[in-house]
């Protein structure tokens, strides 16, 4: 089988792809019925960012699918945009874009493999099972080519699998890592269960803030499926506003995708709402995974002490026990989850960049960086809340 027969293509809808080919190679594991591995690189949720206007033009994000076919039969795609700016992307390369720009290129425009907005780890080379190897071989190719004929300053895969990022760094891509925080279960039967892991002092804090976060004067729930209604997407998308407004100047994600997300994600999704007089006041939003639940988005409208850490990270932490869910991956950045049972863990990224000086100074940058991320999460993990001999245990 020769690289030469595979054909690379670009789209600039994902409709042009198709549902049954994009996800043959997205999520094969679903032909059993059930959940996808990555709810991020289906196509129900590609396409609702794509049909609510929250990715296309005027958003930076302009869609440009990458697809890989042999013999009339897609074999591999890839989530590709062409990126007028970094916003959204959670592995910053803004200092790069500075440097660039100041010594007389032009960084923008750069293309992207990611899925917008989303910092969860999962694959960004999707290949038909069988085609592995060459469908990620070509993938990588194209999209460099791509960049090349266009002229483009740089190509970006961010959030990839630590196997692809090994993969891309033989084939020649820069290797990046960086930290998330996770929690990891480790067979728990209960929230207790876990708790006792922690030390003596760390779960007593728990426990206070479990107890101030659910007397704020109201109910929290955990919806699934049809248990959300279109009025808790309304409630959501003011606290998402509210949120979205500080953290970035404007929201990412339209009030339309979360009309889509009602309408084909809802039982990917895990809705932790808090009502106060029968009104929400605030809210986290959670994709579930087969494997993971992946914390997304939180907001409200009232402040209330300690319902943050209650409905961000130990409602996940329940849900995750109770349905048998390996981990949490509770989104970008945020020390103050590694009190709560979140350690550090690697993520990683490839890049490829035009200029042969600009990209040598960007590997001796990354090589310092990965050295300084190793220490960095050996000494956070030293801090953790485990009791000691769990921590041995562990790591």
């Amino acid at each position: 089988m020769s690289e030469q027969q595979i054909e690379i293509s670009t789209f600039d809808r994902l409709a042009e792809i198709g549902q049954a080919d994009w996800d043959a190679c997205a999520c094969p594991e679903t032909a059993d019925g059930g959940r996808p591995r990555d709810p991020f690189t289906t196509y129900r949720f590609l396409h609702a960012l794509e049909a609510s206007g929250s990715v296309g033009p005027g958003s930076g994000w302009q869609p440009s699918y990458l697809t890989a076919s042999l013999g009339g039969q897609v074999i591999a795609c890839a989530p590709l945009y062409a990126k007028s700016h970094s916003q959204g992307e959670y592995i910053f390369d803004h200092n790069w874009a500075h440097a660039y720009e100041r010594a007389g290129g032009r960084y923008y425009p750069k293309l992207q493999i990611a899925v917008p907005f989303t910092p969860a780890t999962g694959r960004r080379f999707l290949c038909r099972p069988g085609f592995e190897q060459t469908g990620m071989s070509a993938l990588v190719q194209g999209a460099v080519q791509i960049a090349a004929n266009s002229e483009l300053s740089s190509l970006h895969v961010t959030f990839c699998t630590a196997d692809e990022a090994e993969v891309g760094s033989e084939m020649g891509l820069m290797r990046r890592q960086t930290q998330q925080f996770h929690w990891v279960n480790h067979g728990y039967h209960d929230f207790d269960g876990f708790l006792g892991d922690l030390s003596s002092r760390k779960r007593k804090t728990i426990r206070k803030e479990r107890a101030r976060a659910n007397a704020f004067g109201g109910t929290i729930r955990n919806l699934t499926g049809d248990e959300i209604t279109p009025a808790h997407w309304e409630a959501f998308w003011m606290f998402y506003q509210d949120t979205g407004a500080r953290k970035w100047g404007t929201p990412y994600l339209t009030r339309r995708f979360f009309d889509i997300a009602h309408e084909t994600l809802r039982d990917d999704v895990a809705l932790v709402m808090a009502e106060r007089e029968g009104v929400p006041v605030a809210g986290a939003l959670n994709f579930i995974g087969r494997d993971v639940l992946f914390g997304r988005y939180w907001g409200c409208i009232e402040d209330h002490p300690c319902l943050h850490f209650e409905a961000c990270y130990y409602r996940a932490i329940d849900f995750a026990i109770e349905h048998g869910l390996k981990r949490v991956e509770a989104g970008a950045q945020g020390e103050h989850k590694l009190a709560r049972g979140y350690l550090p863990v690697p993520c990683h990224s490839l890049h490829w960049v035009a200029d042969p000086g600009f990209a040598d100074a960007i590997a001796r940058y990354l090589e310092a960086e990965r050295a300084a991320v190793d220490d960095d999460i050996e000494i956070l993990t030293s801090y953790g809340p485990f009791r000691r001999d769990q921590q041995e245990e562990q790591q």
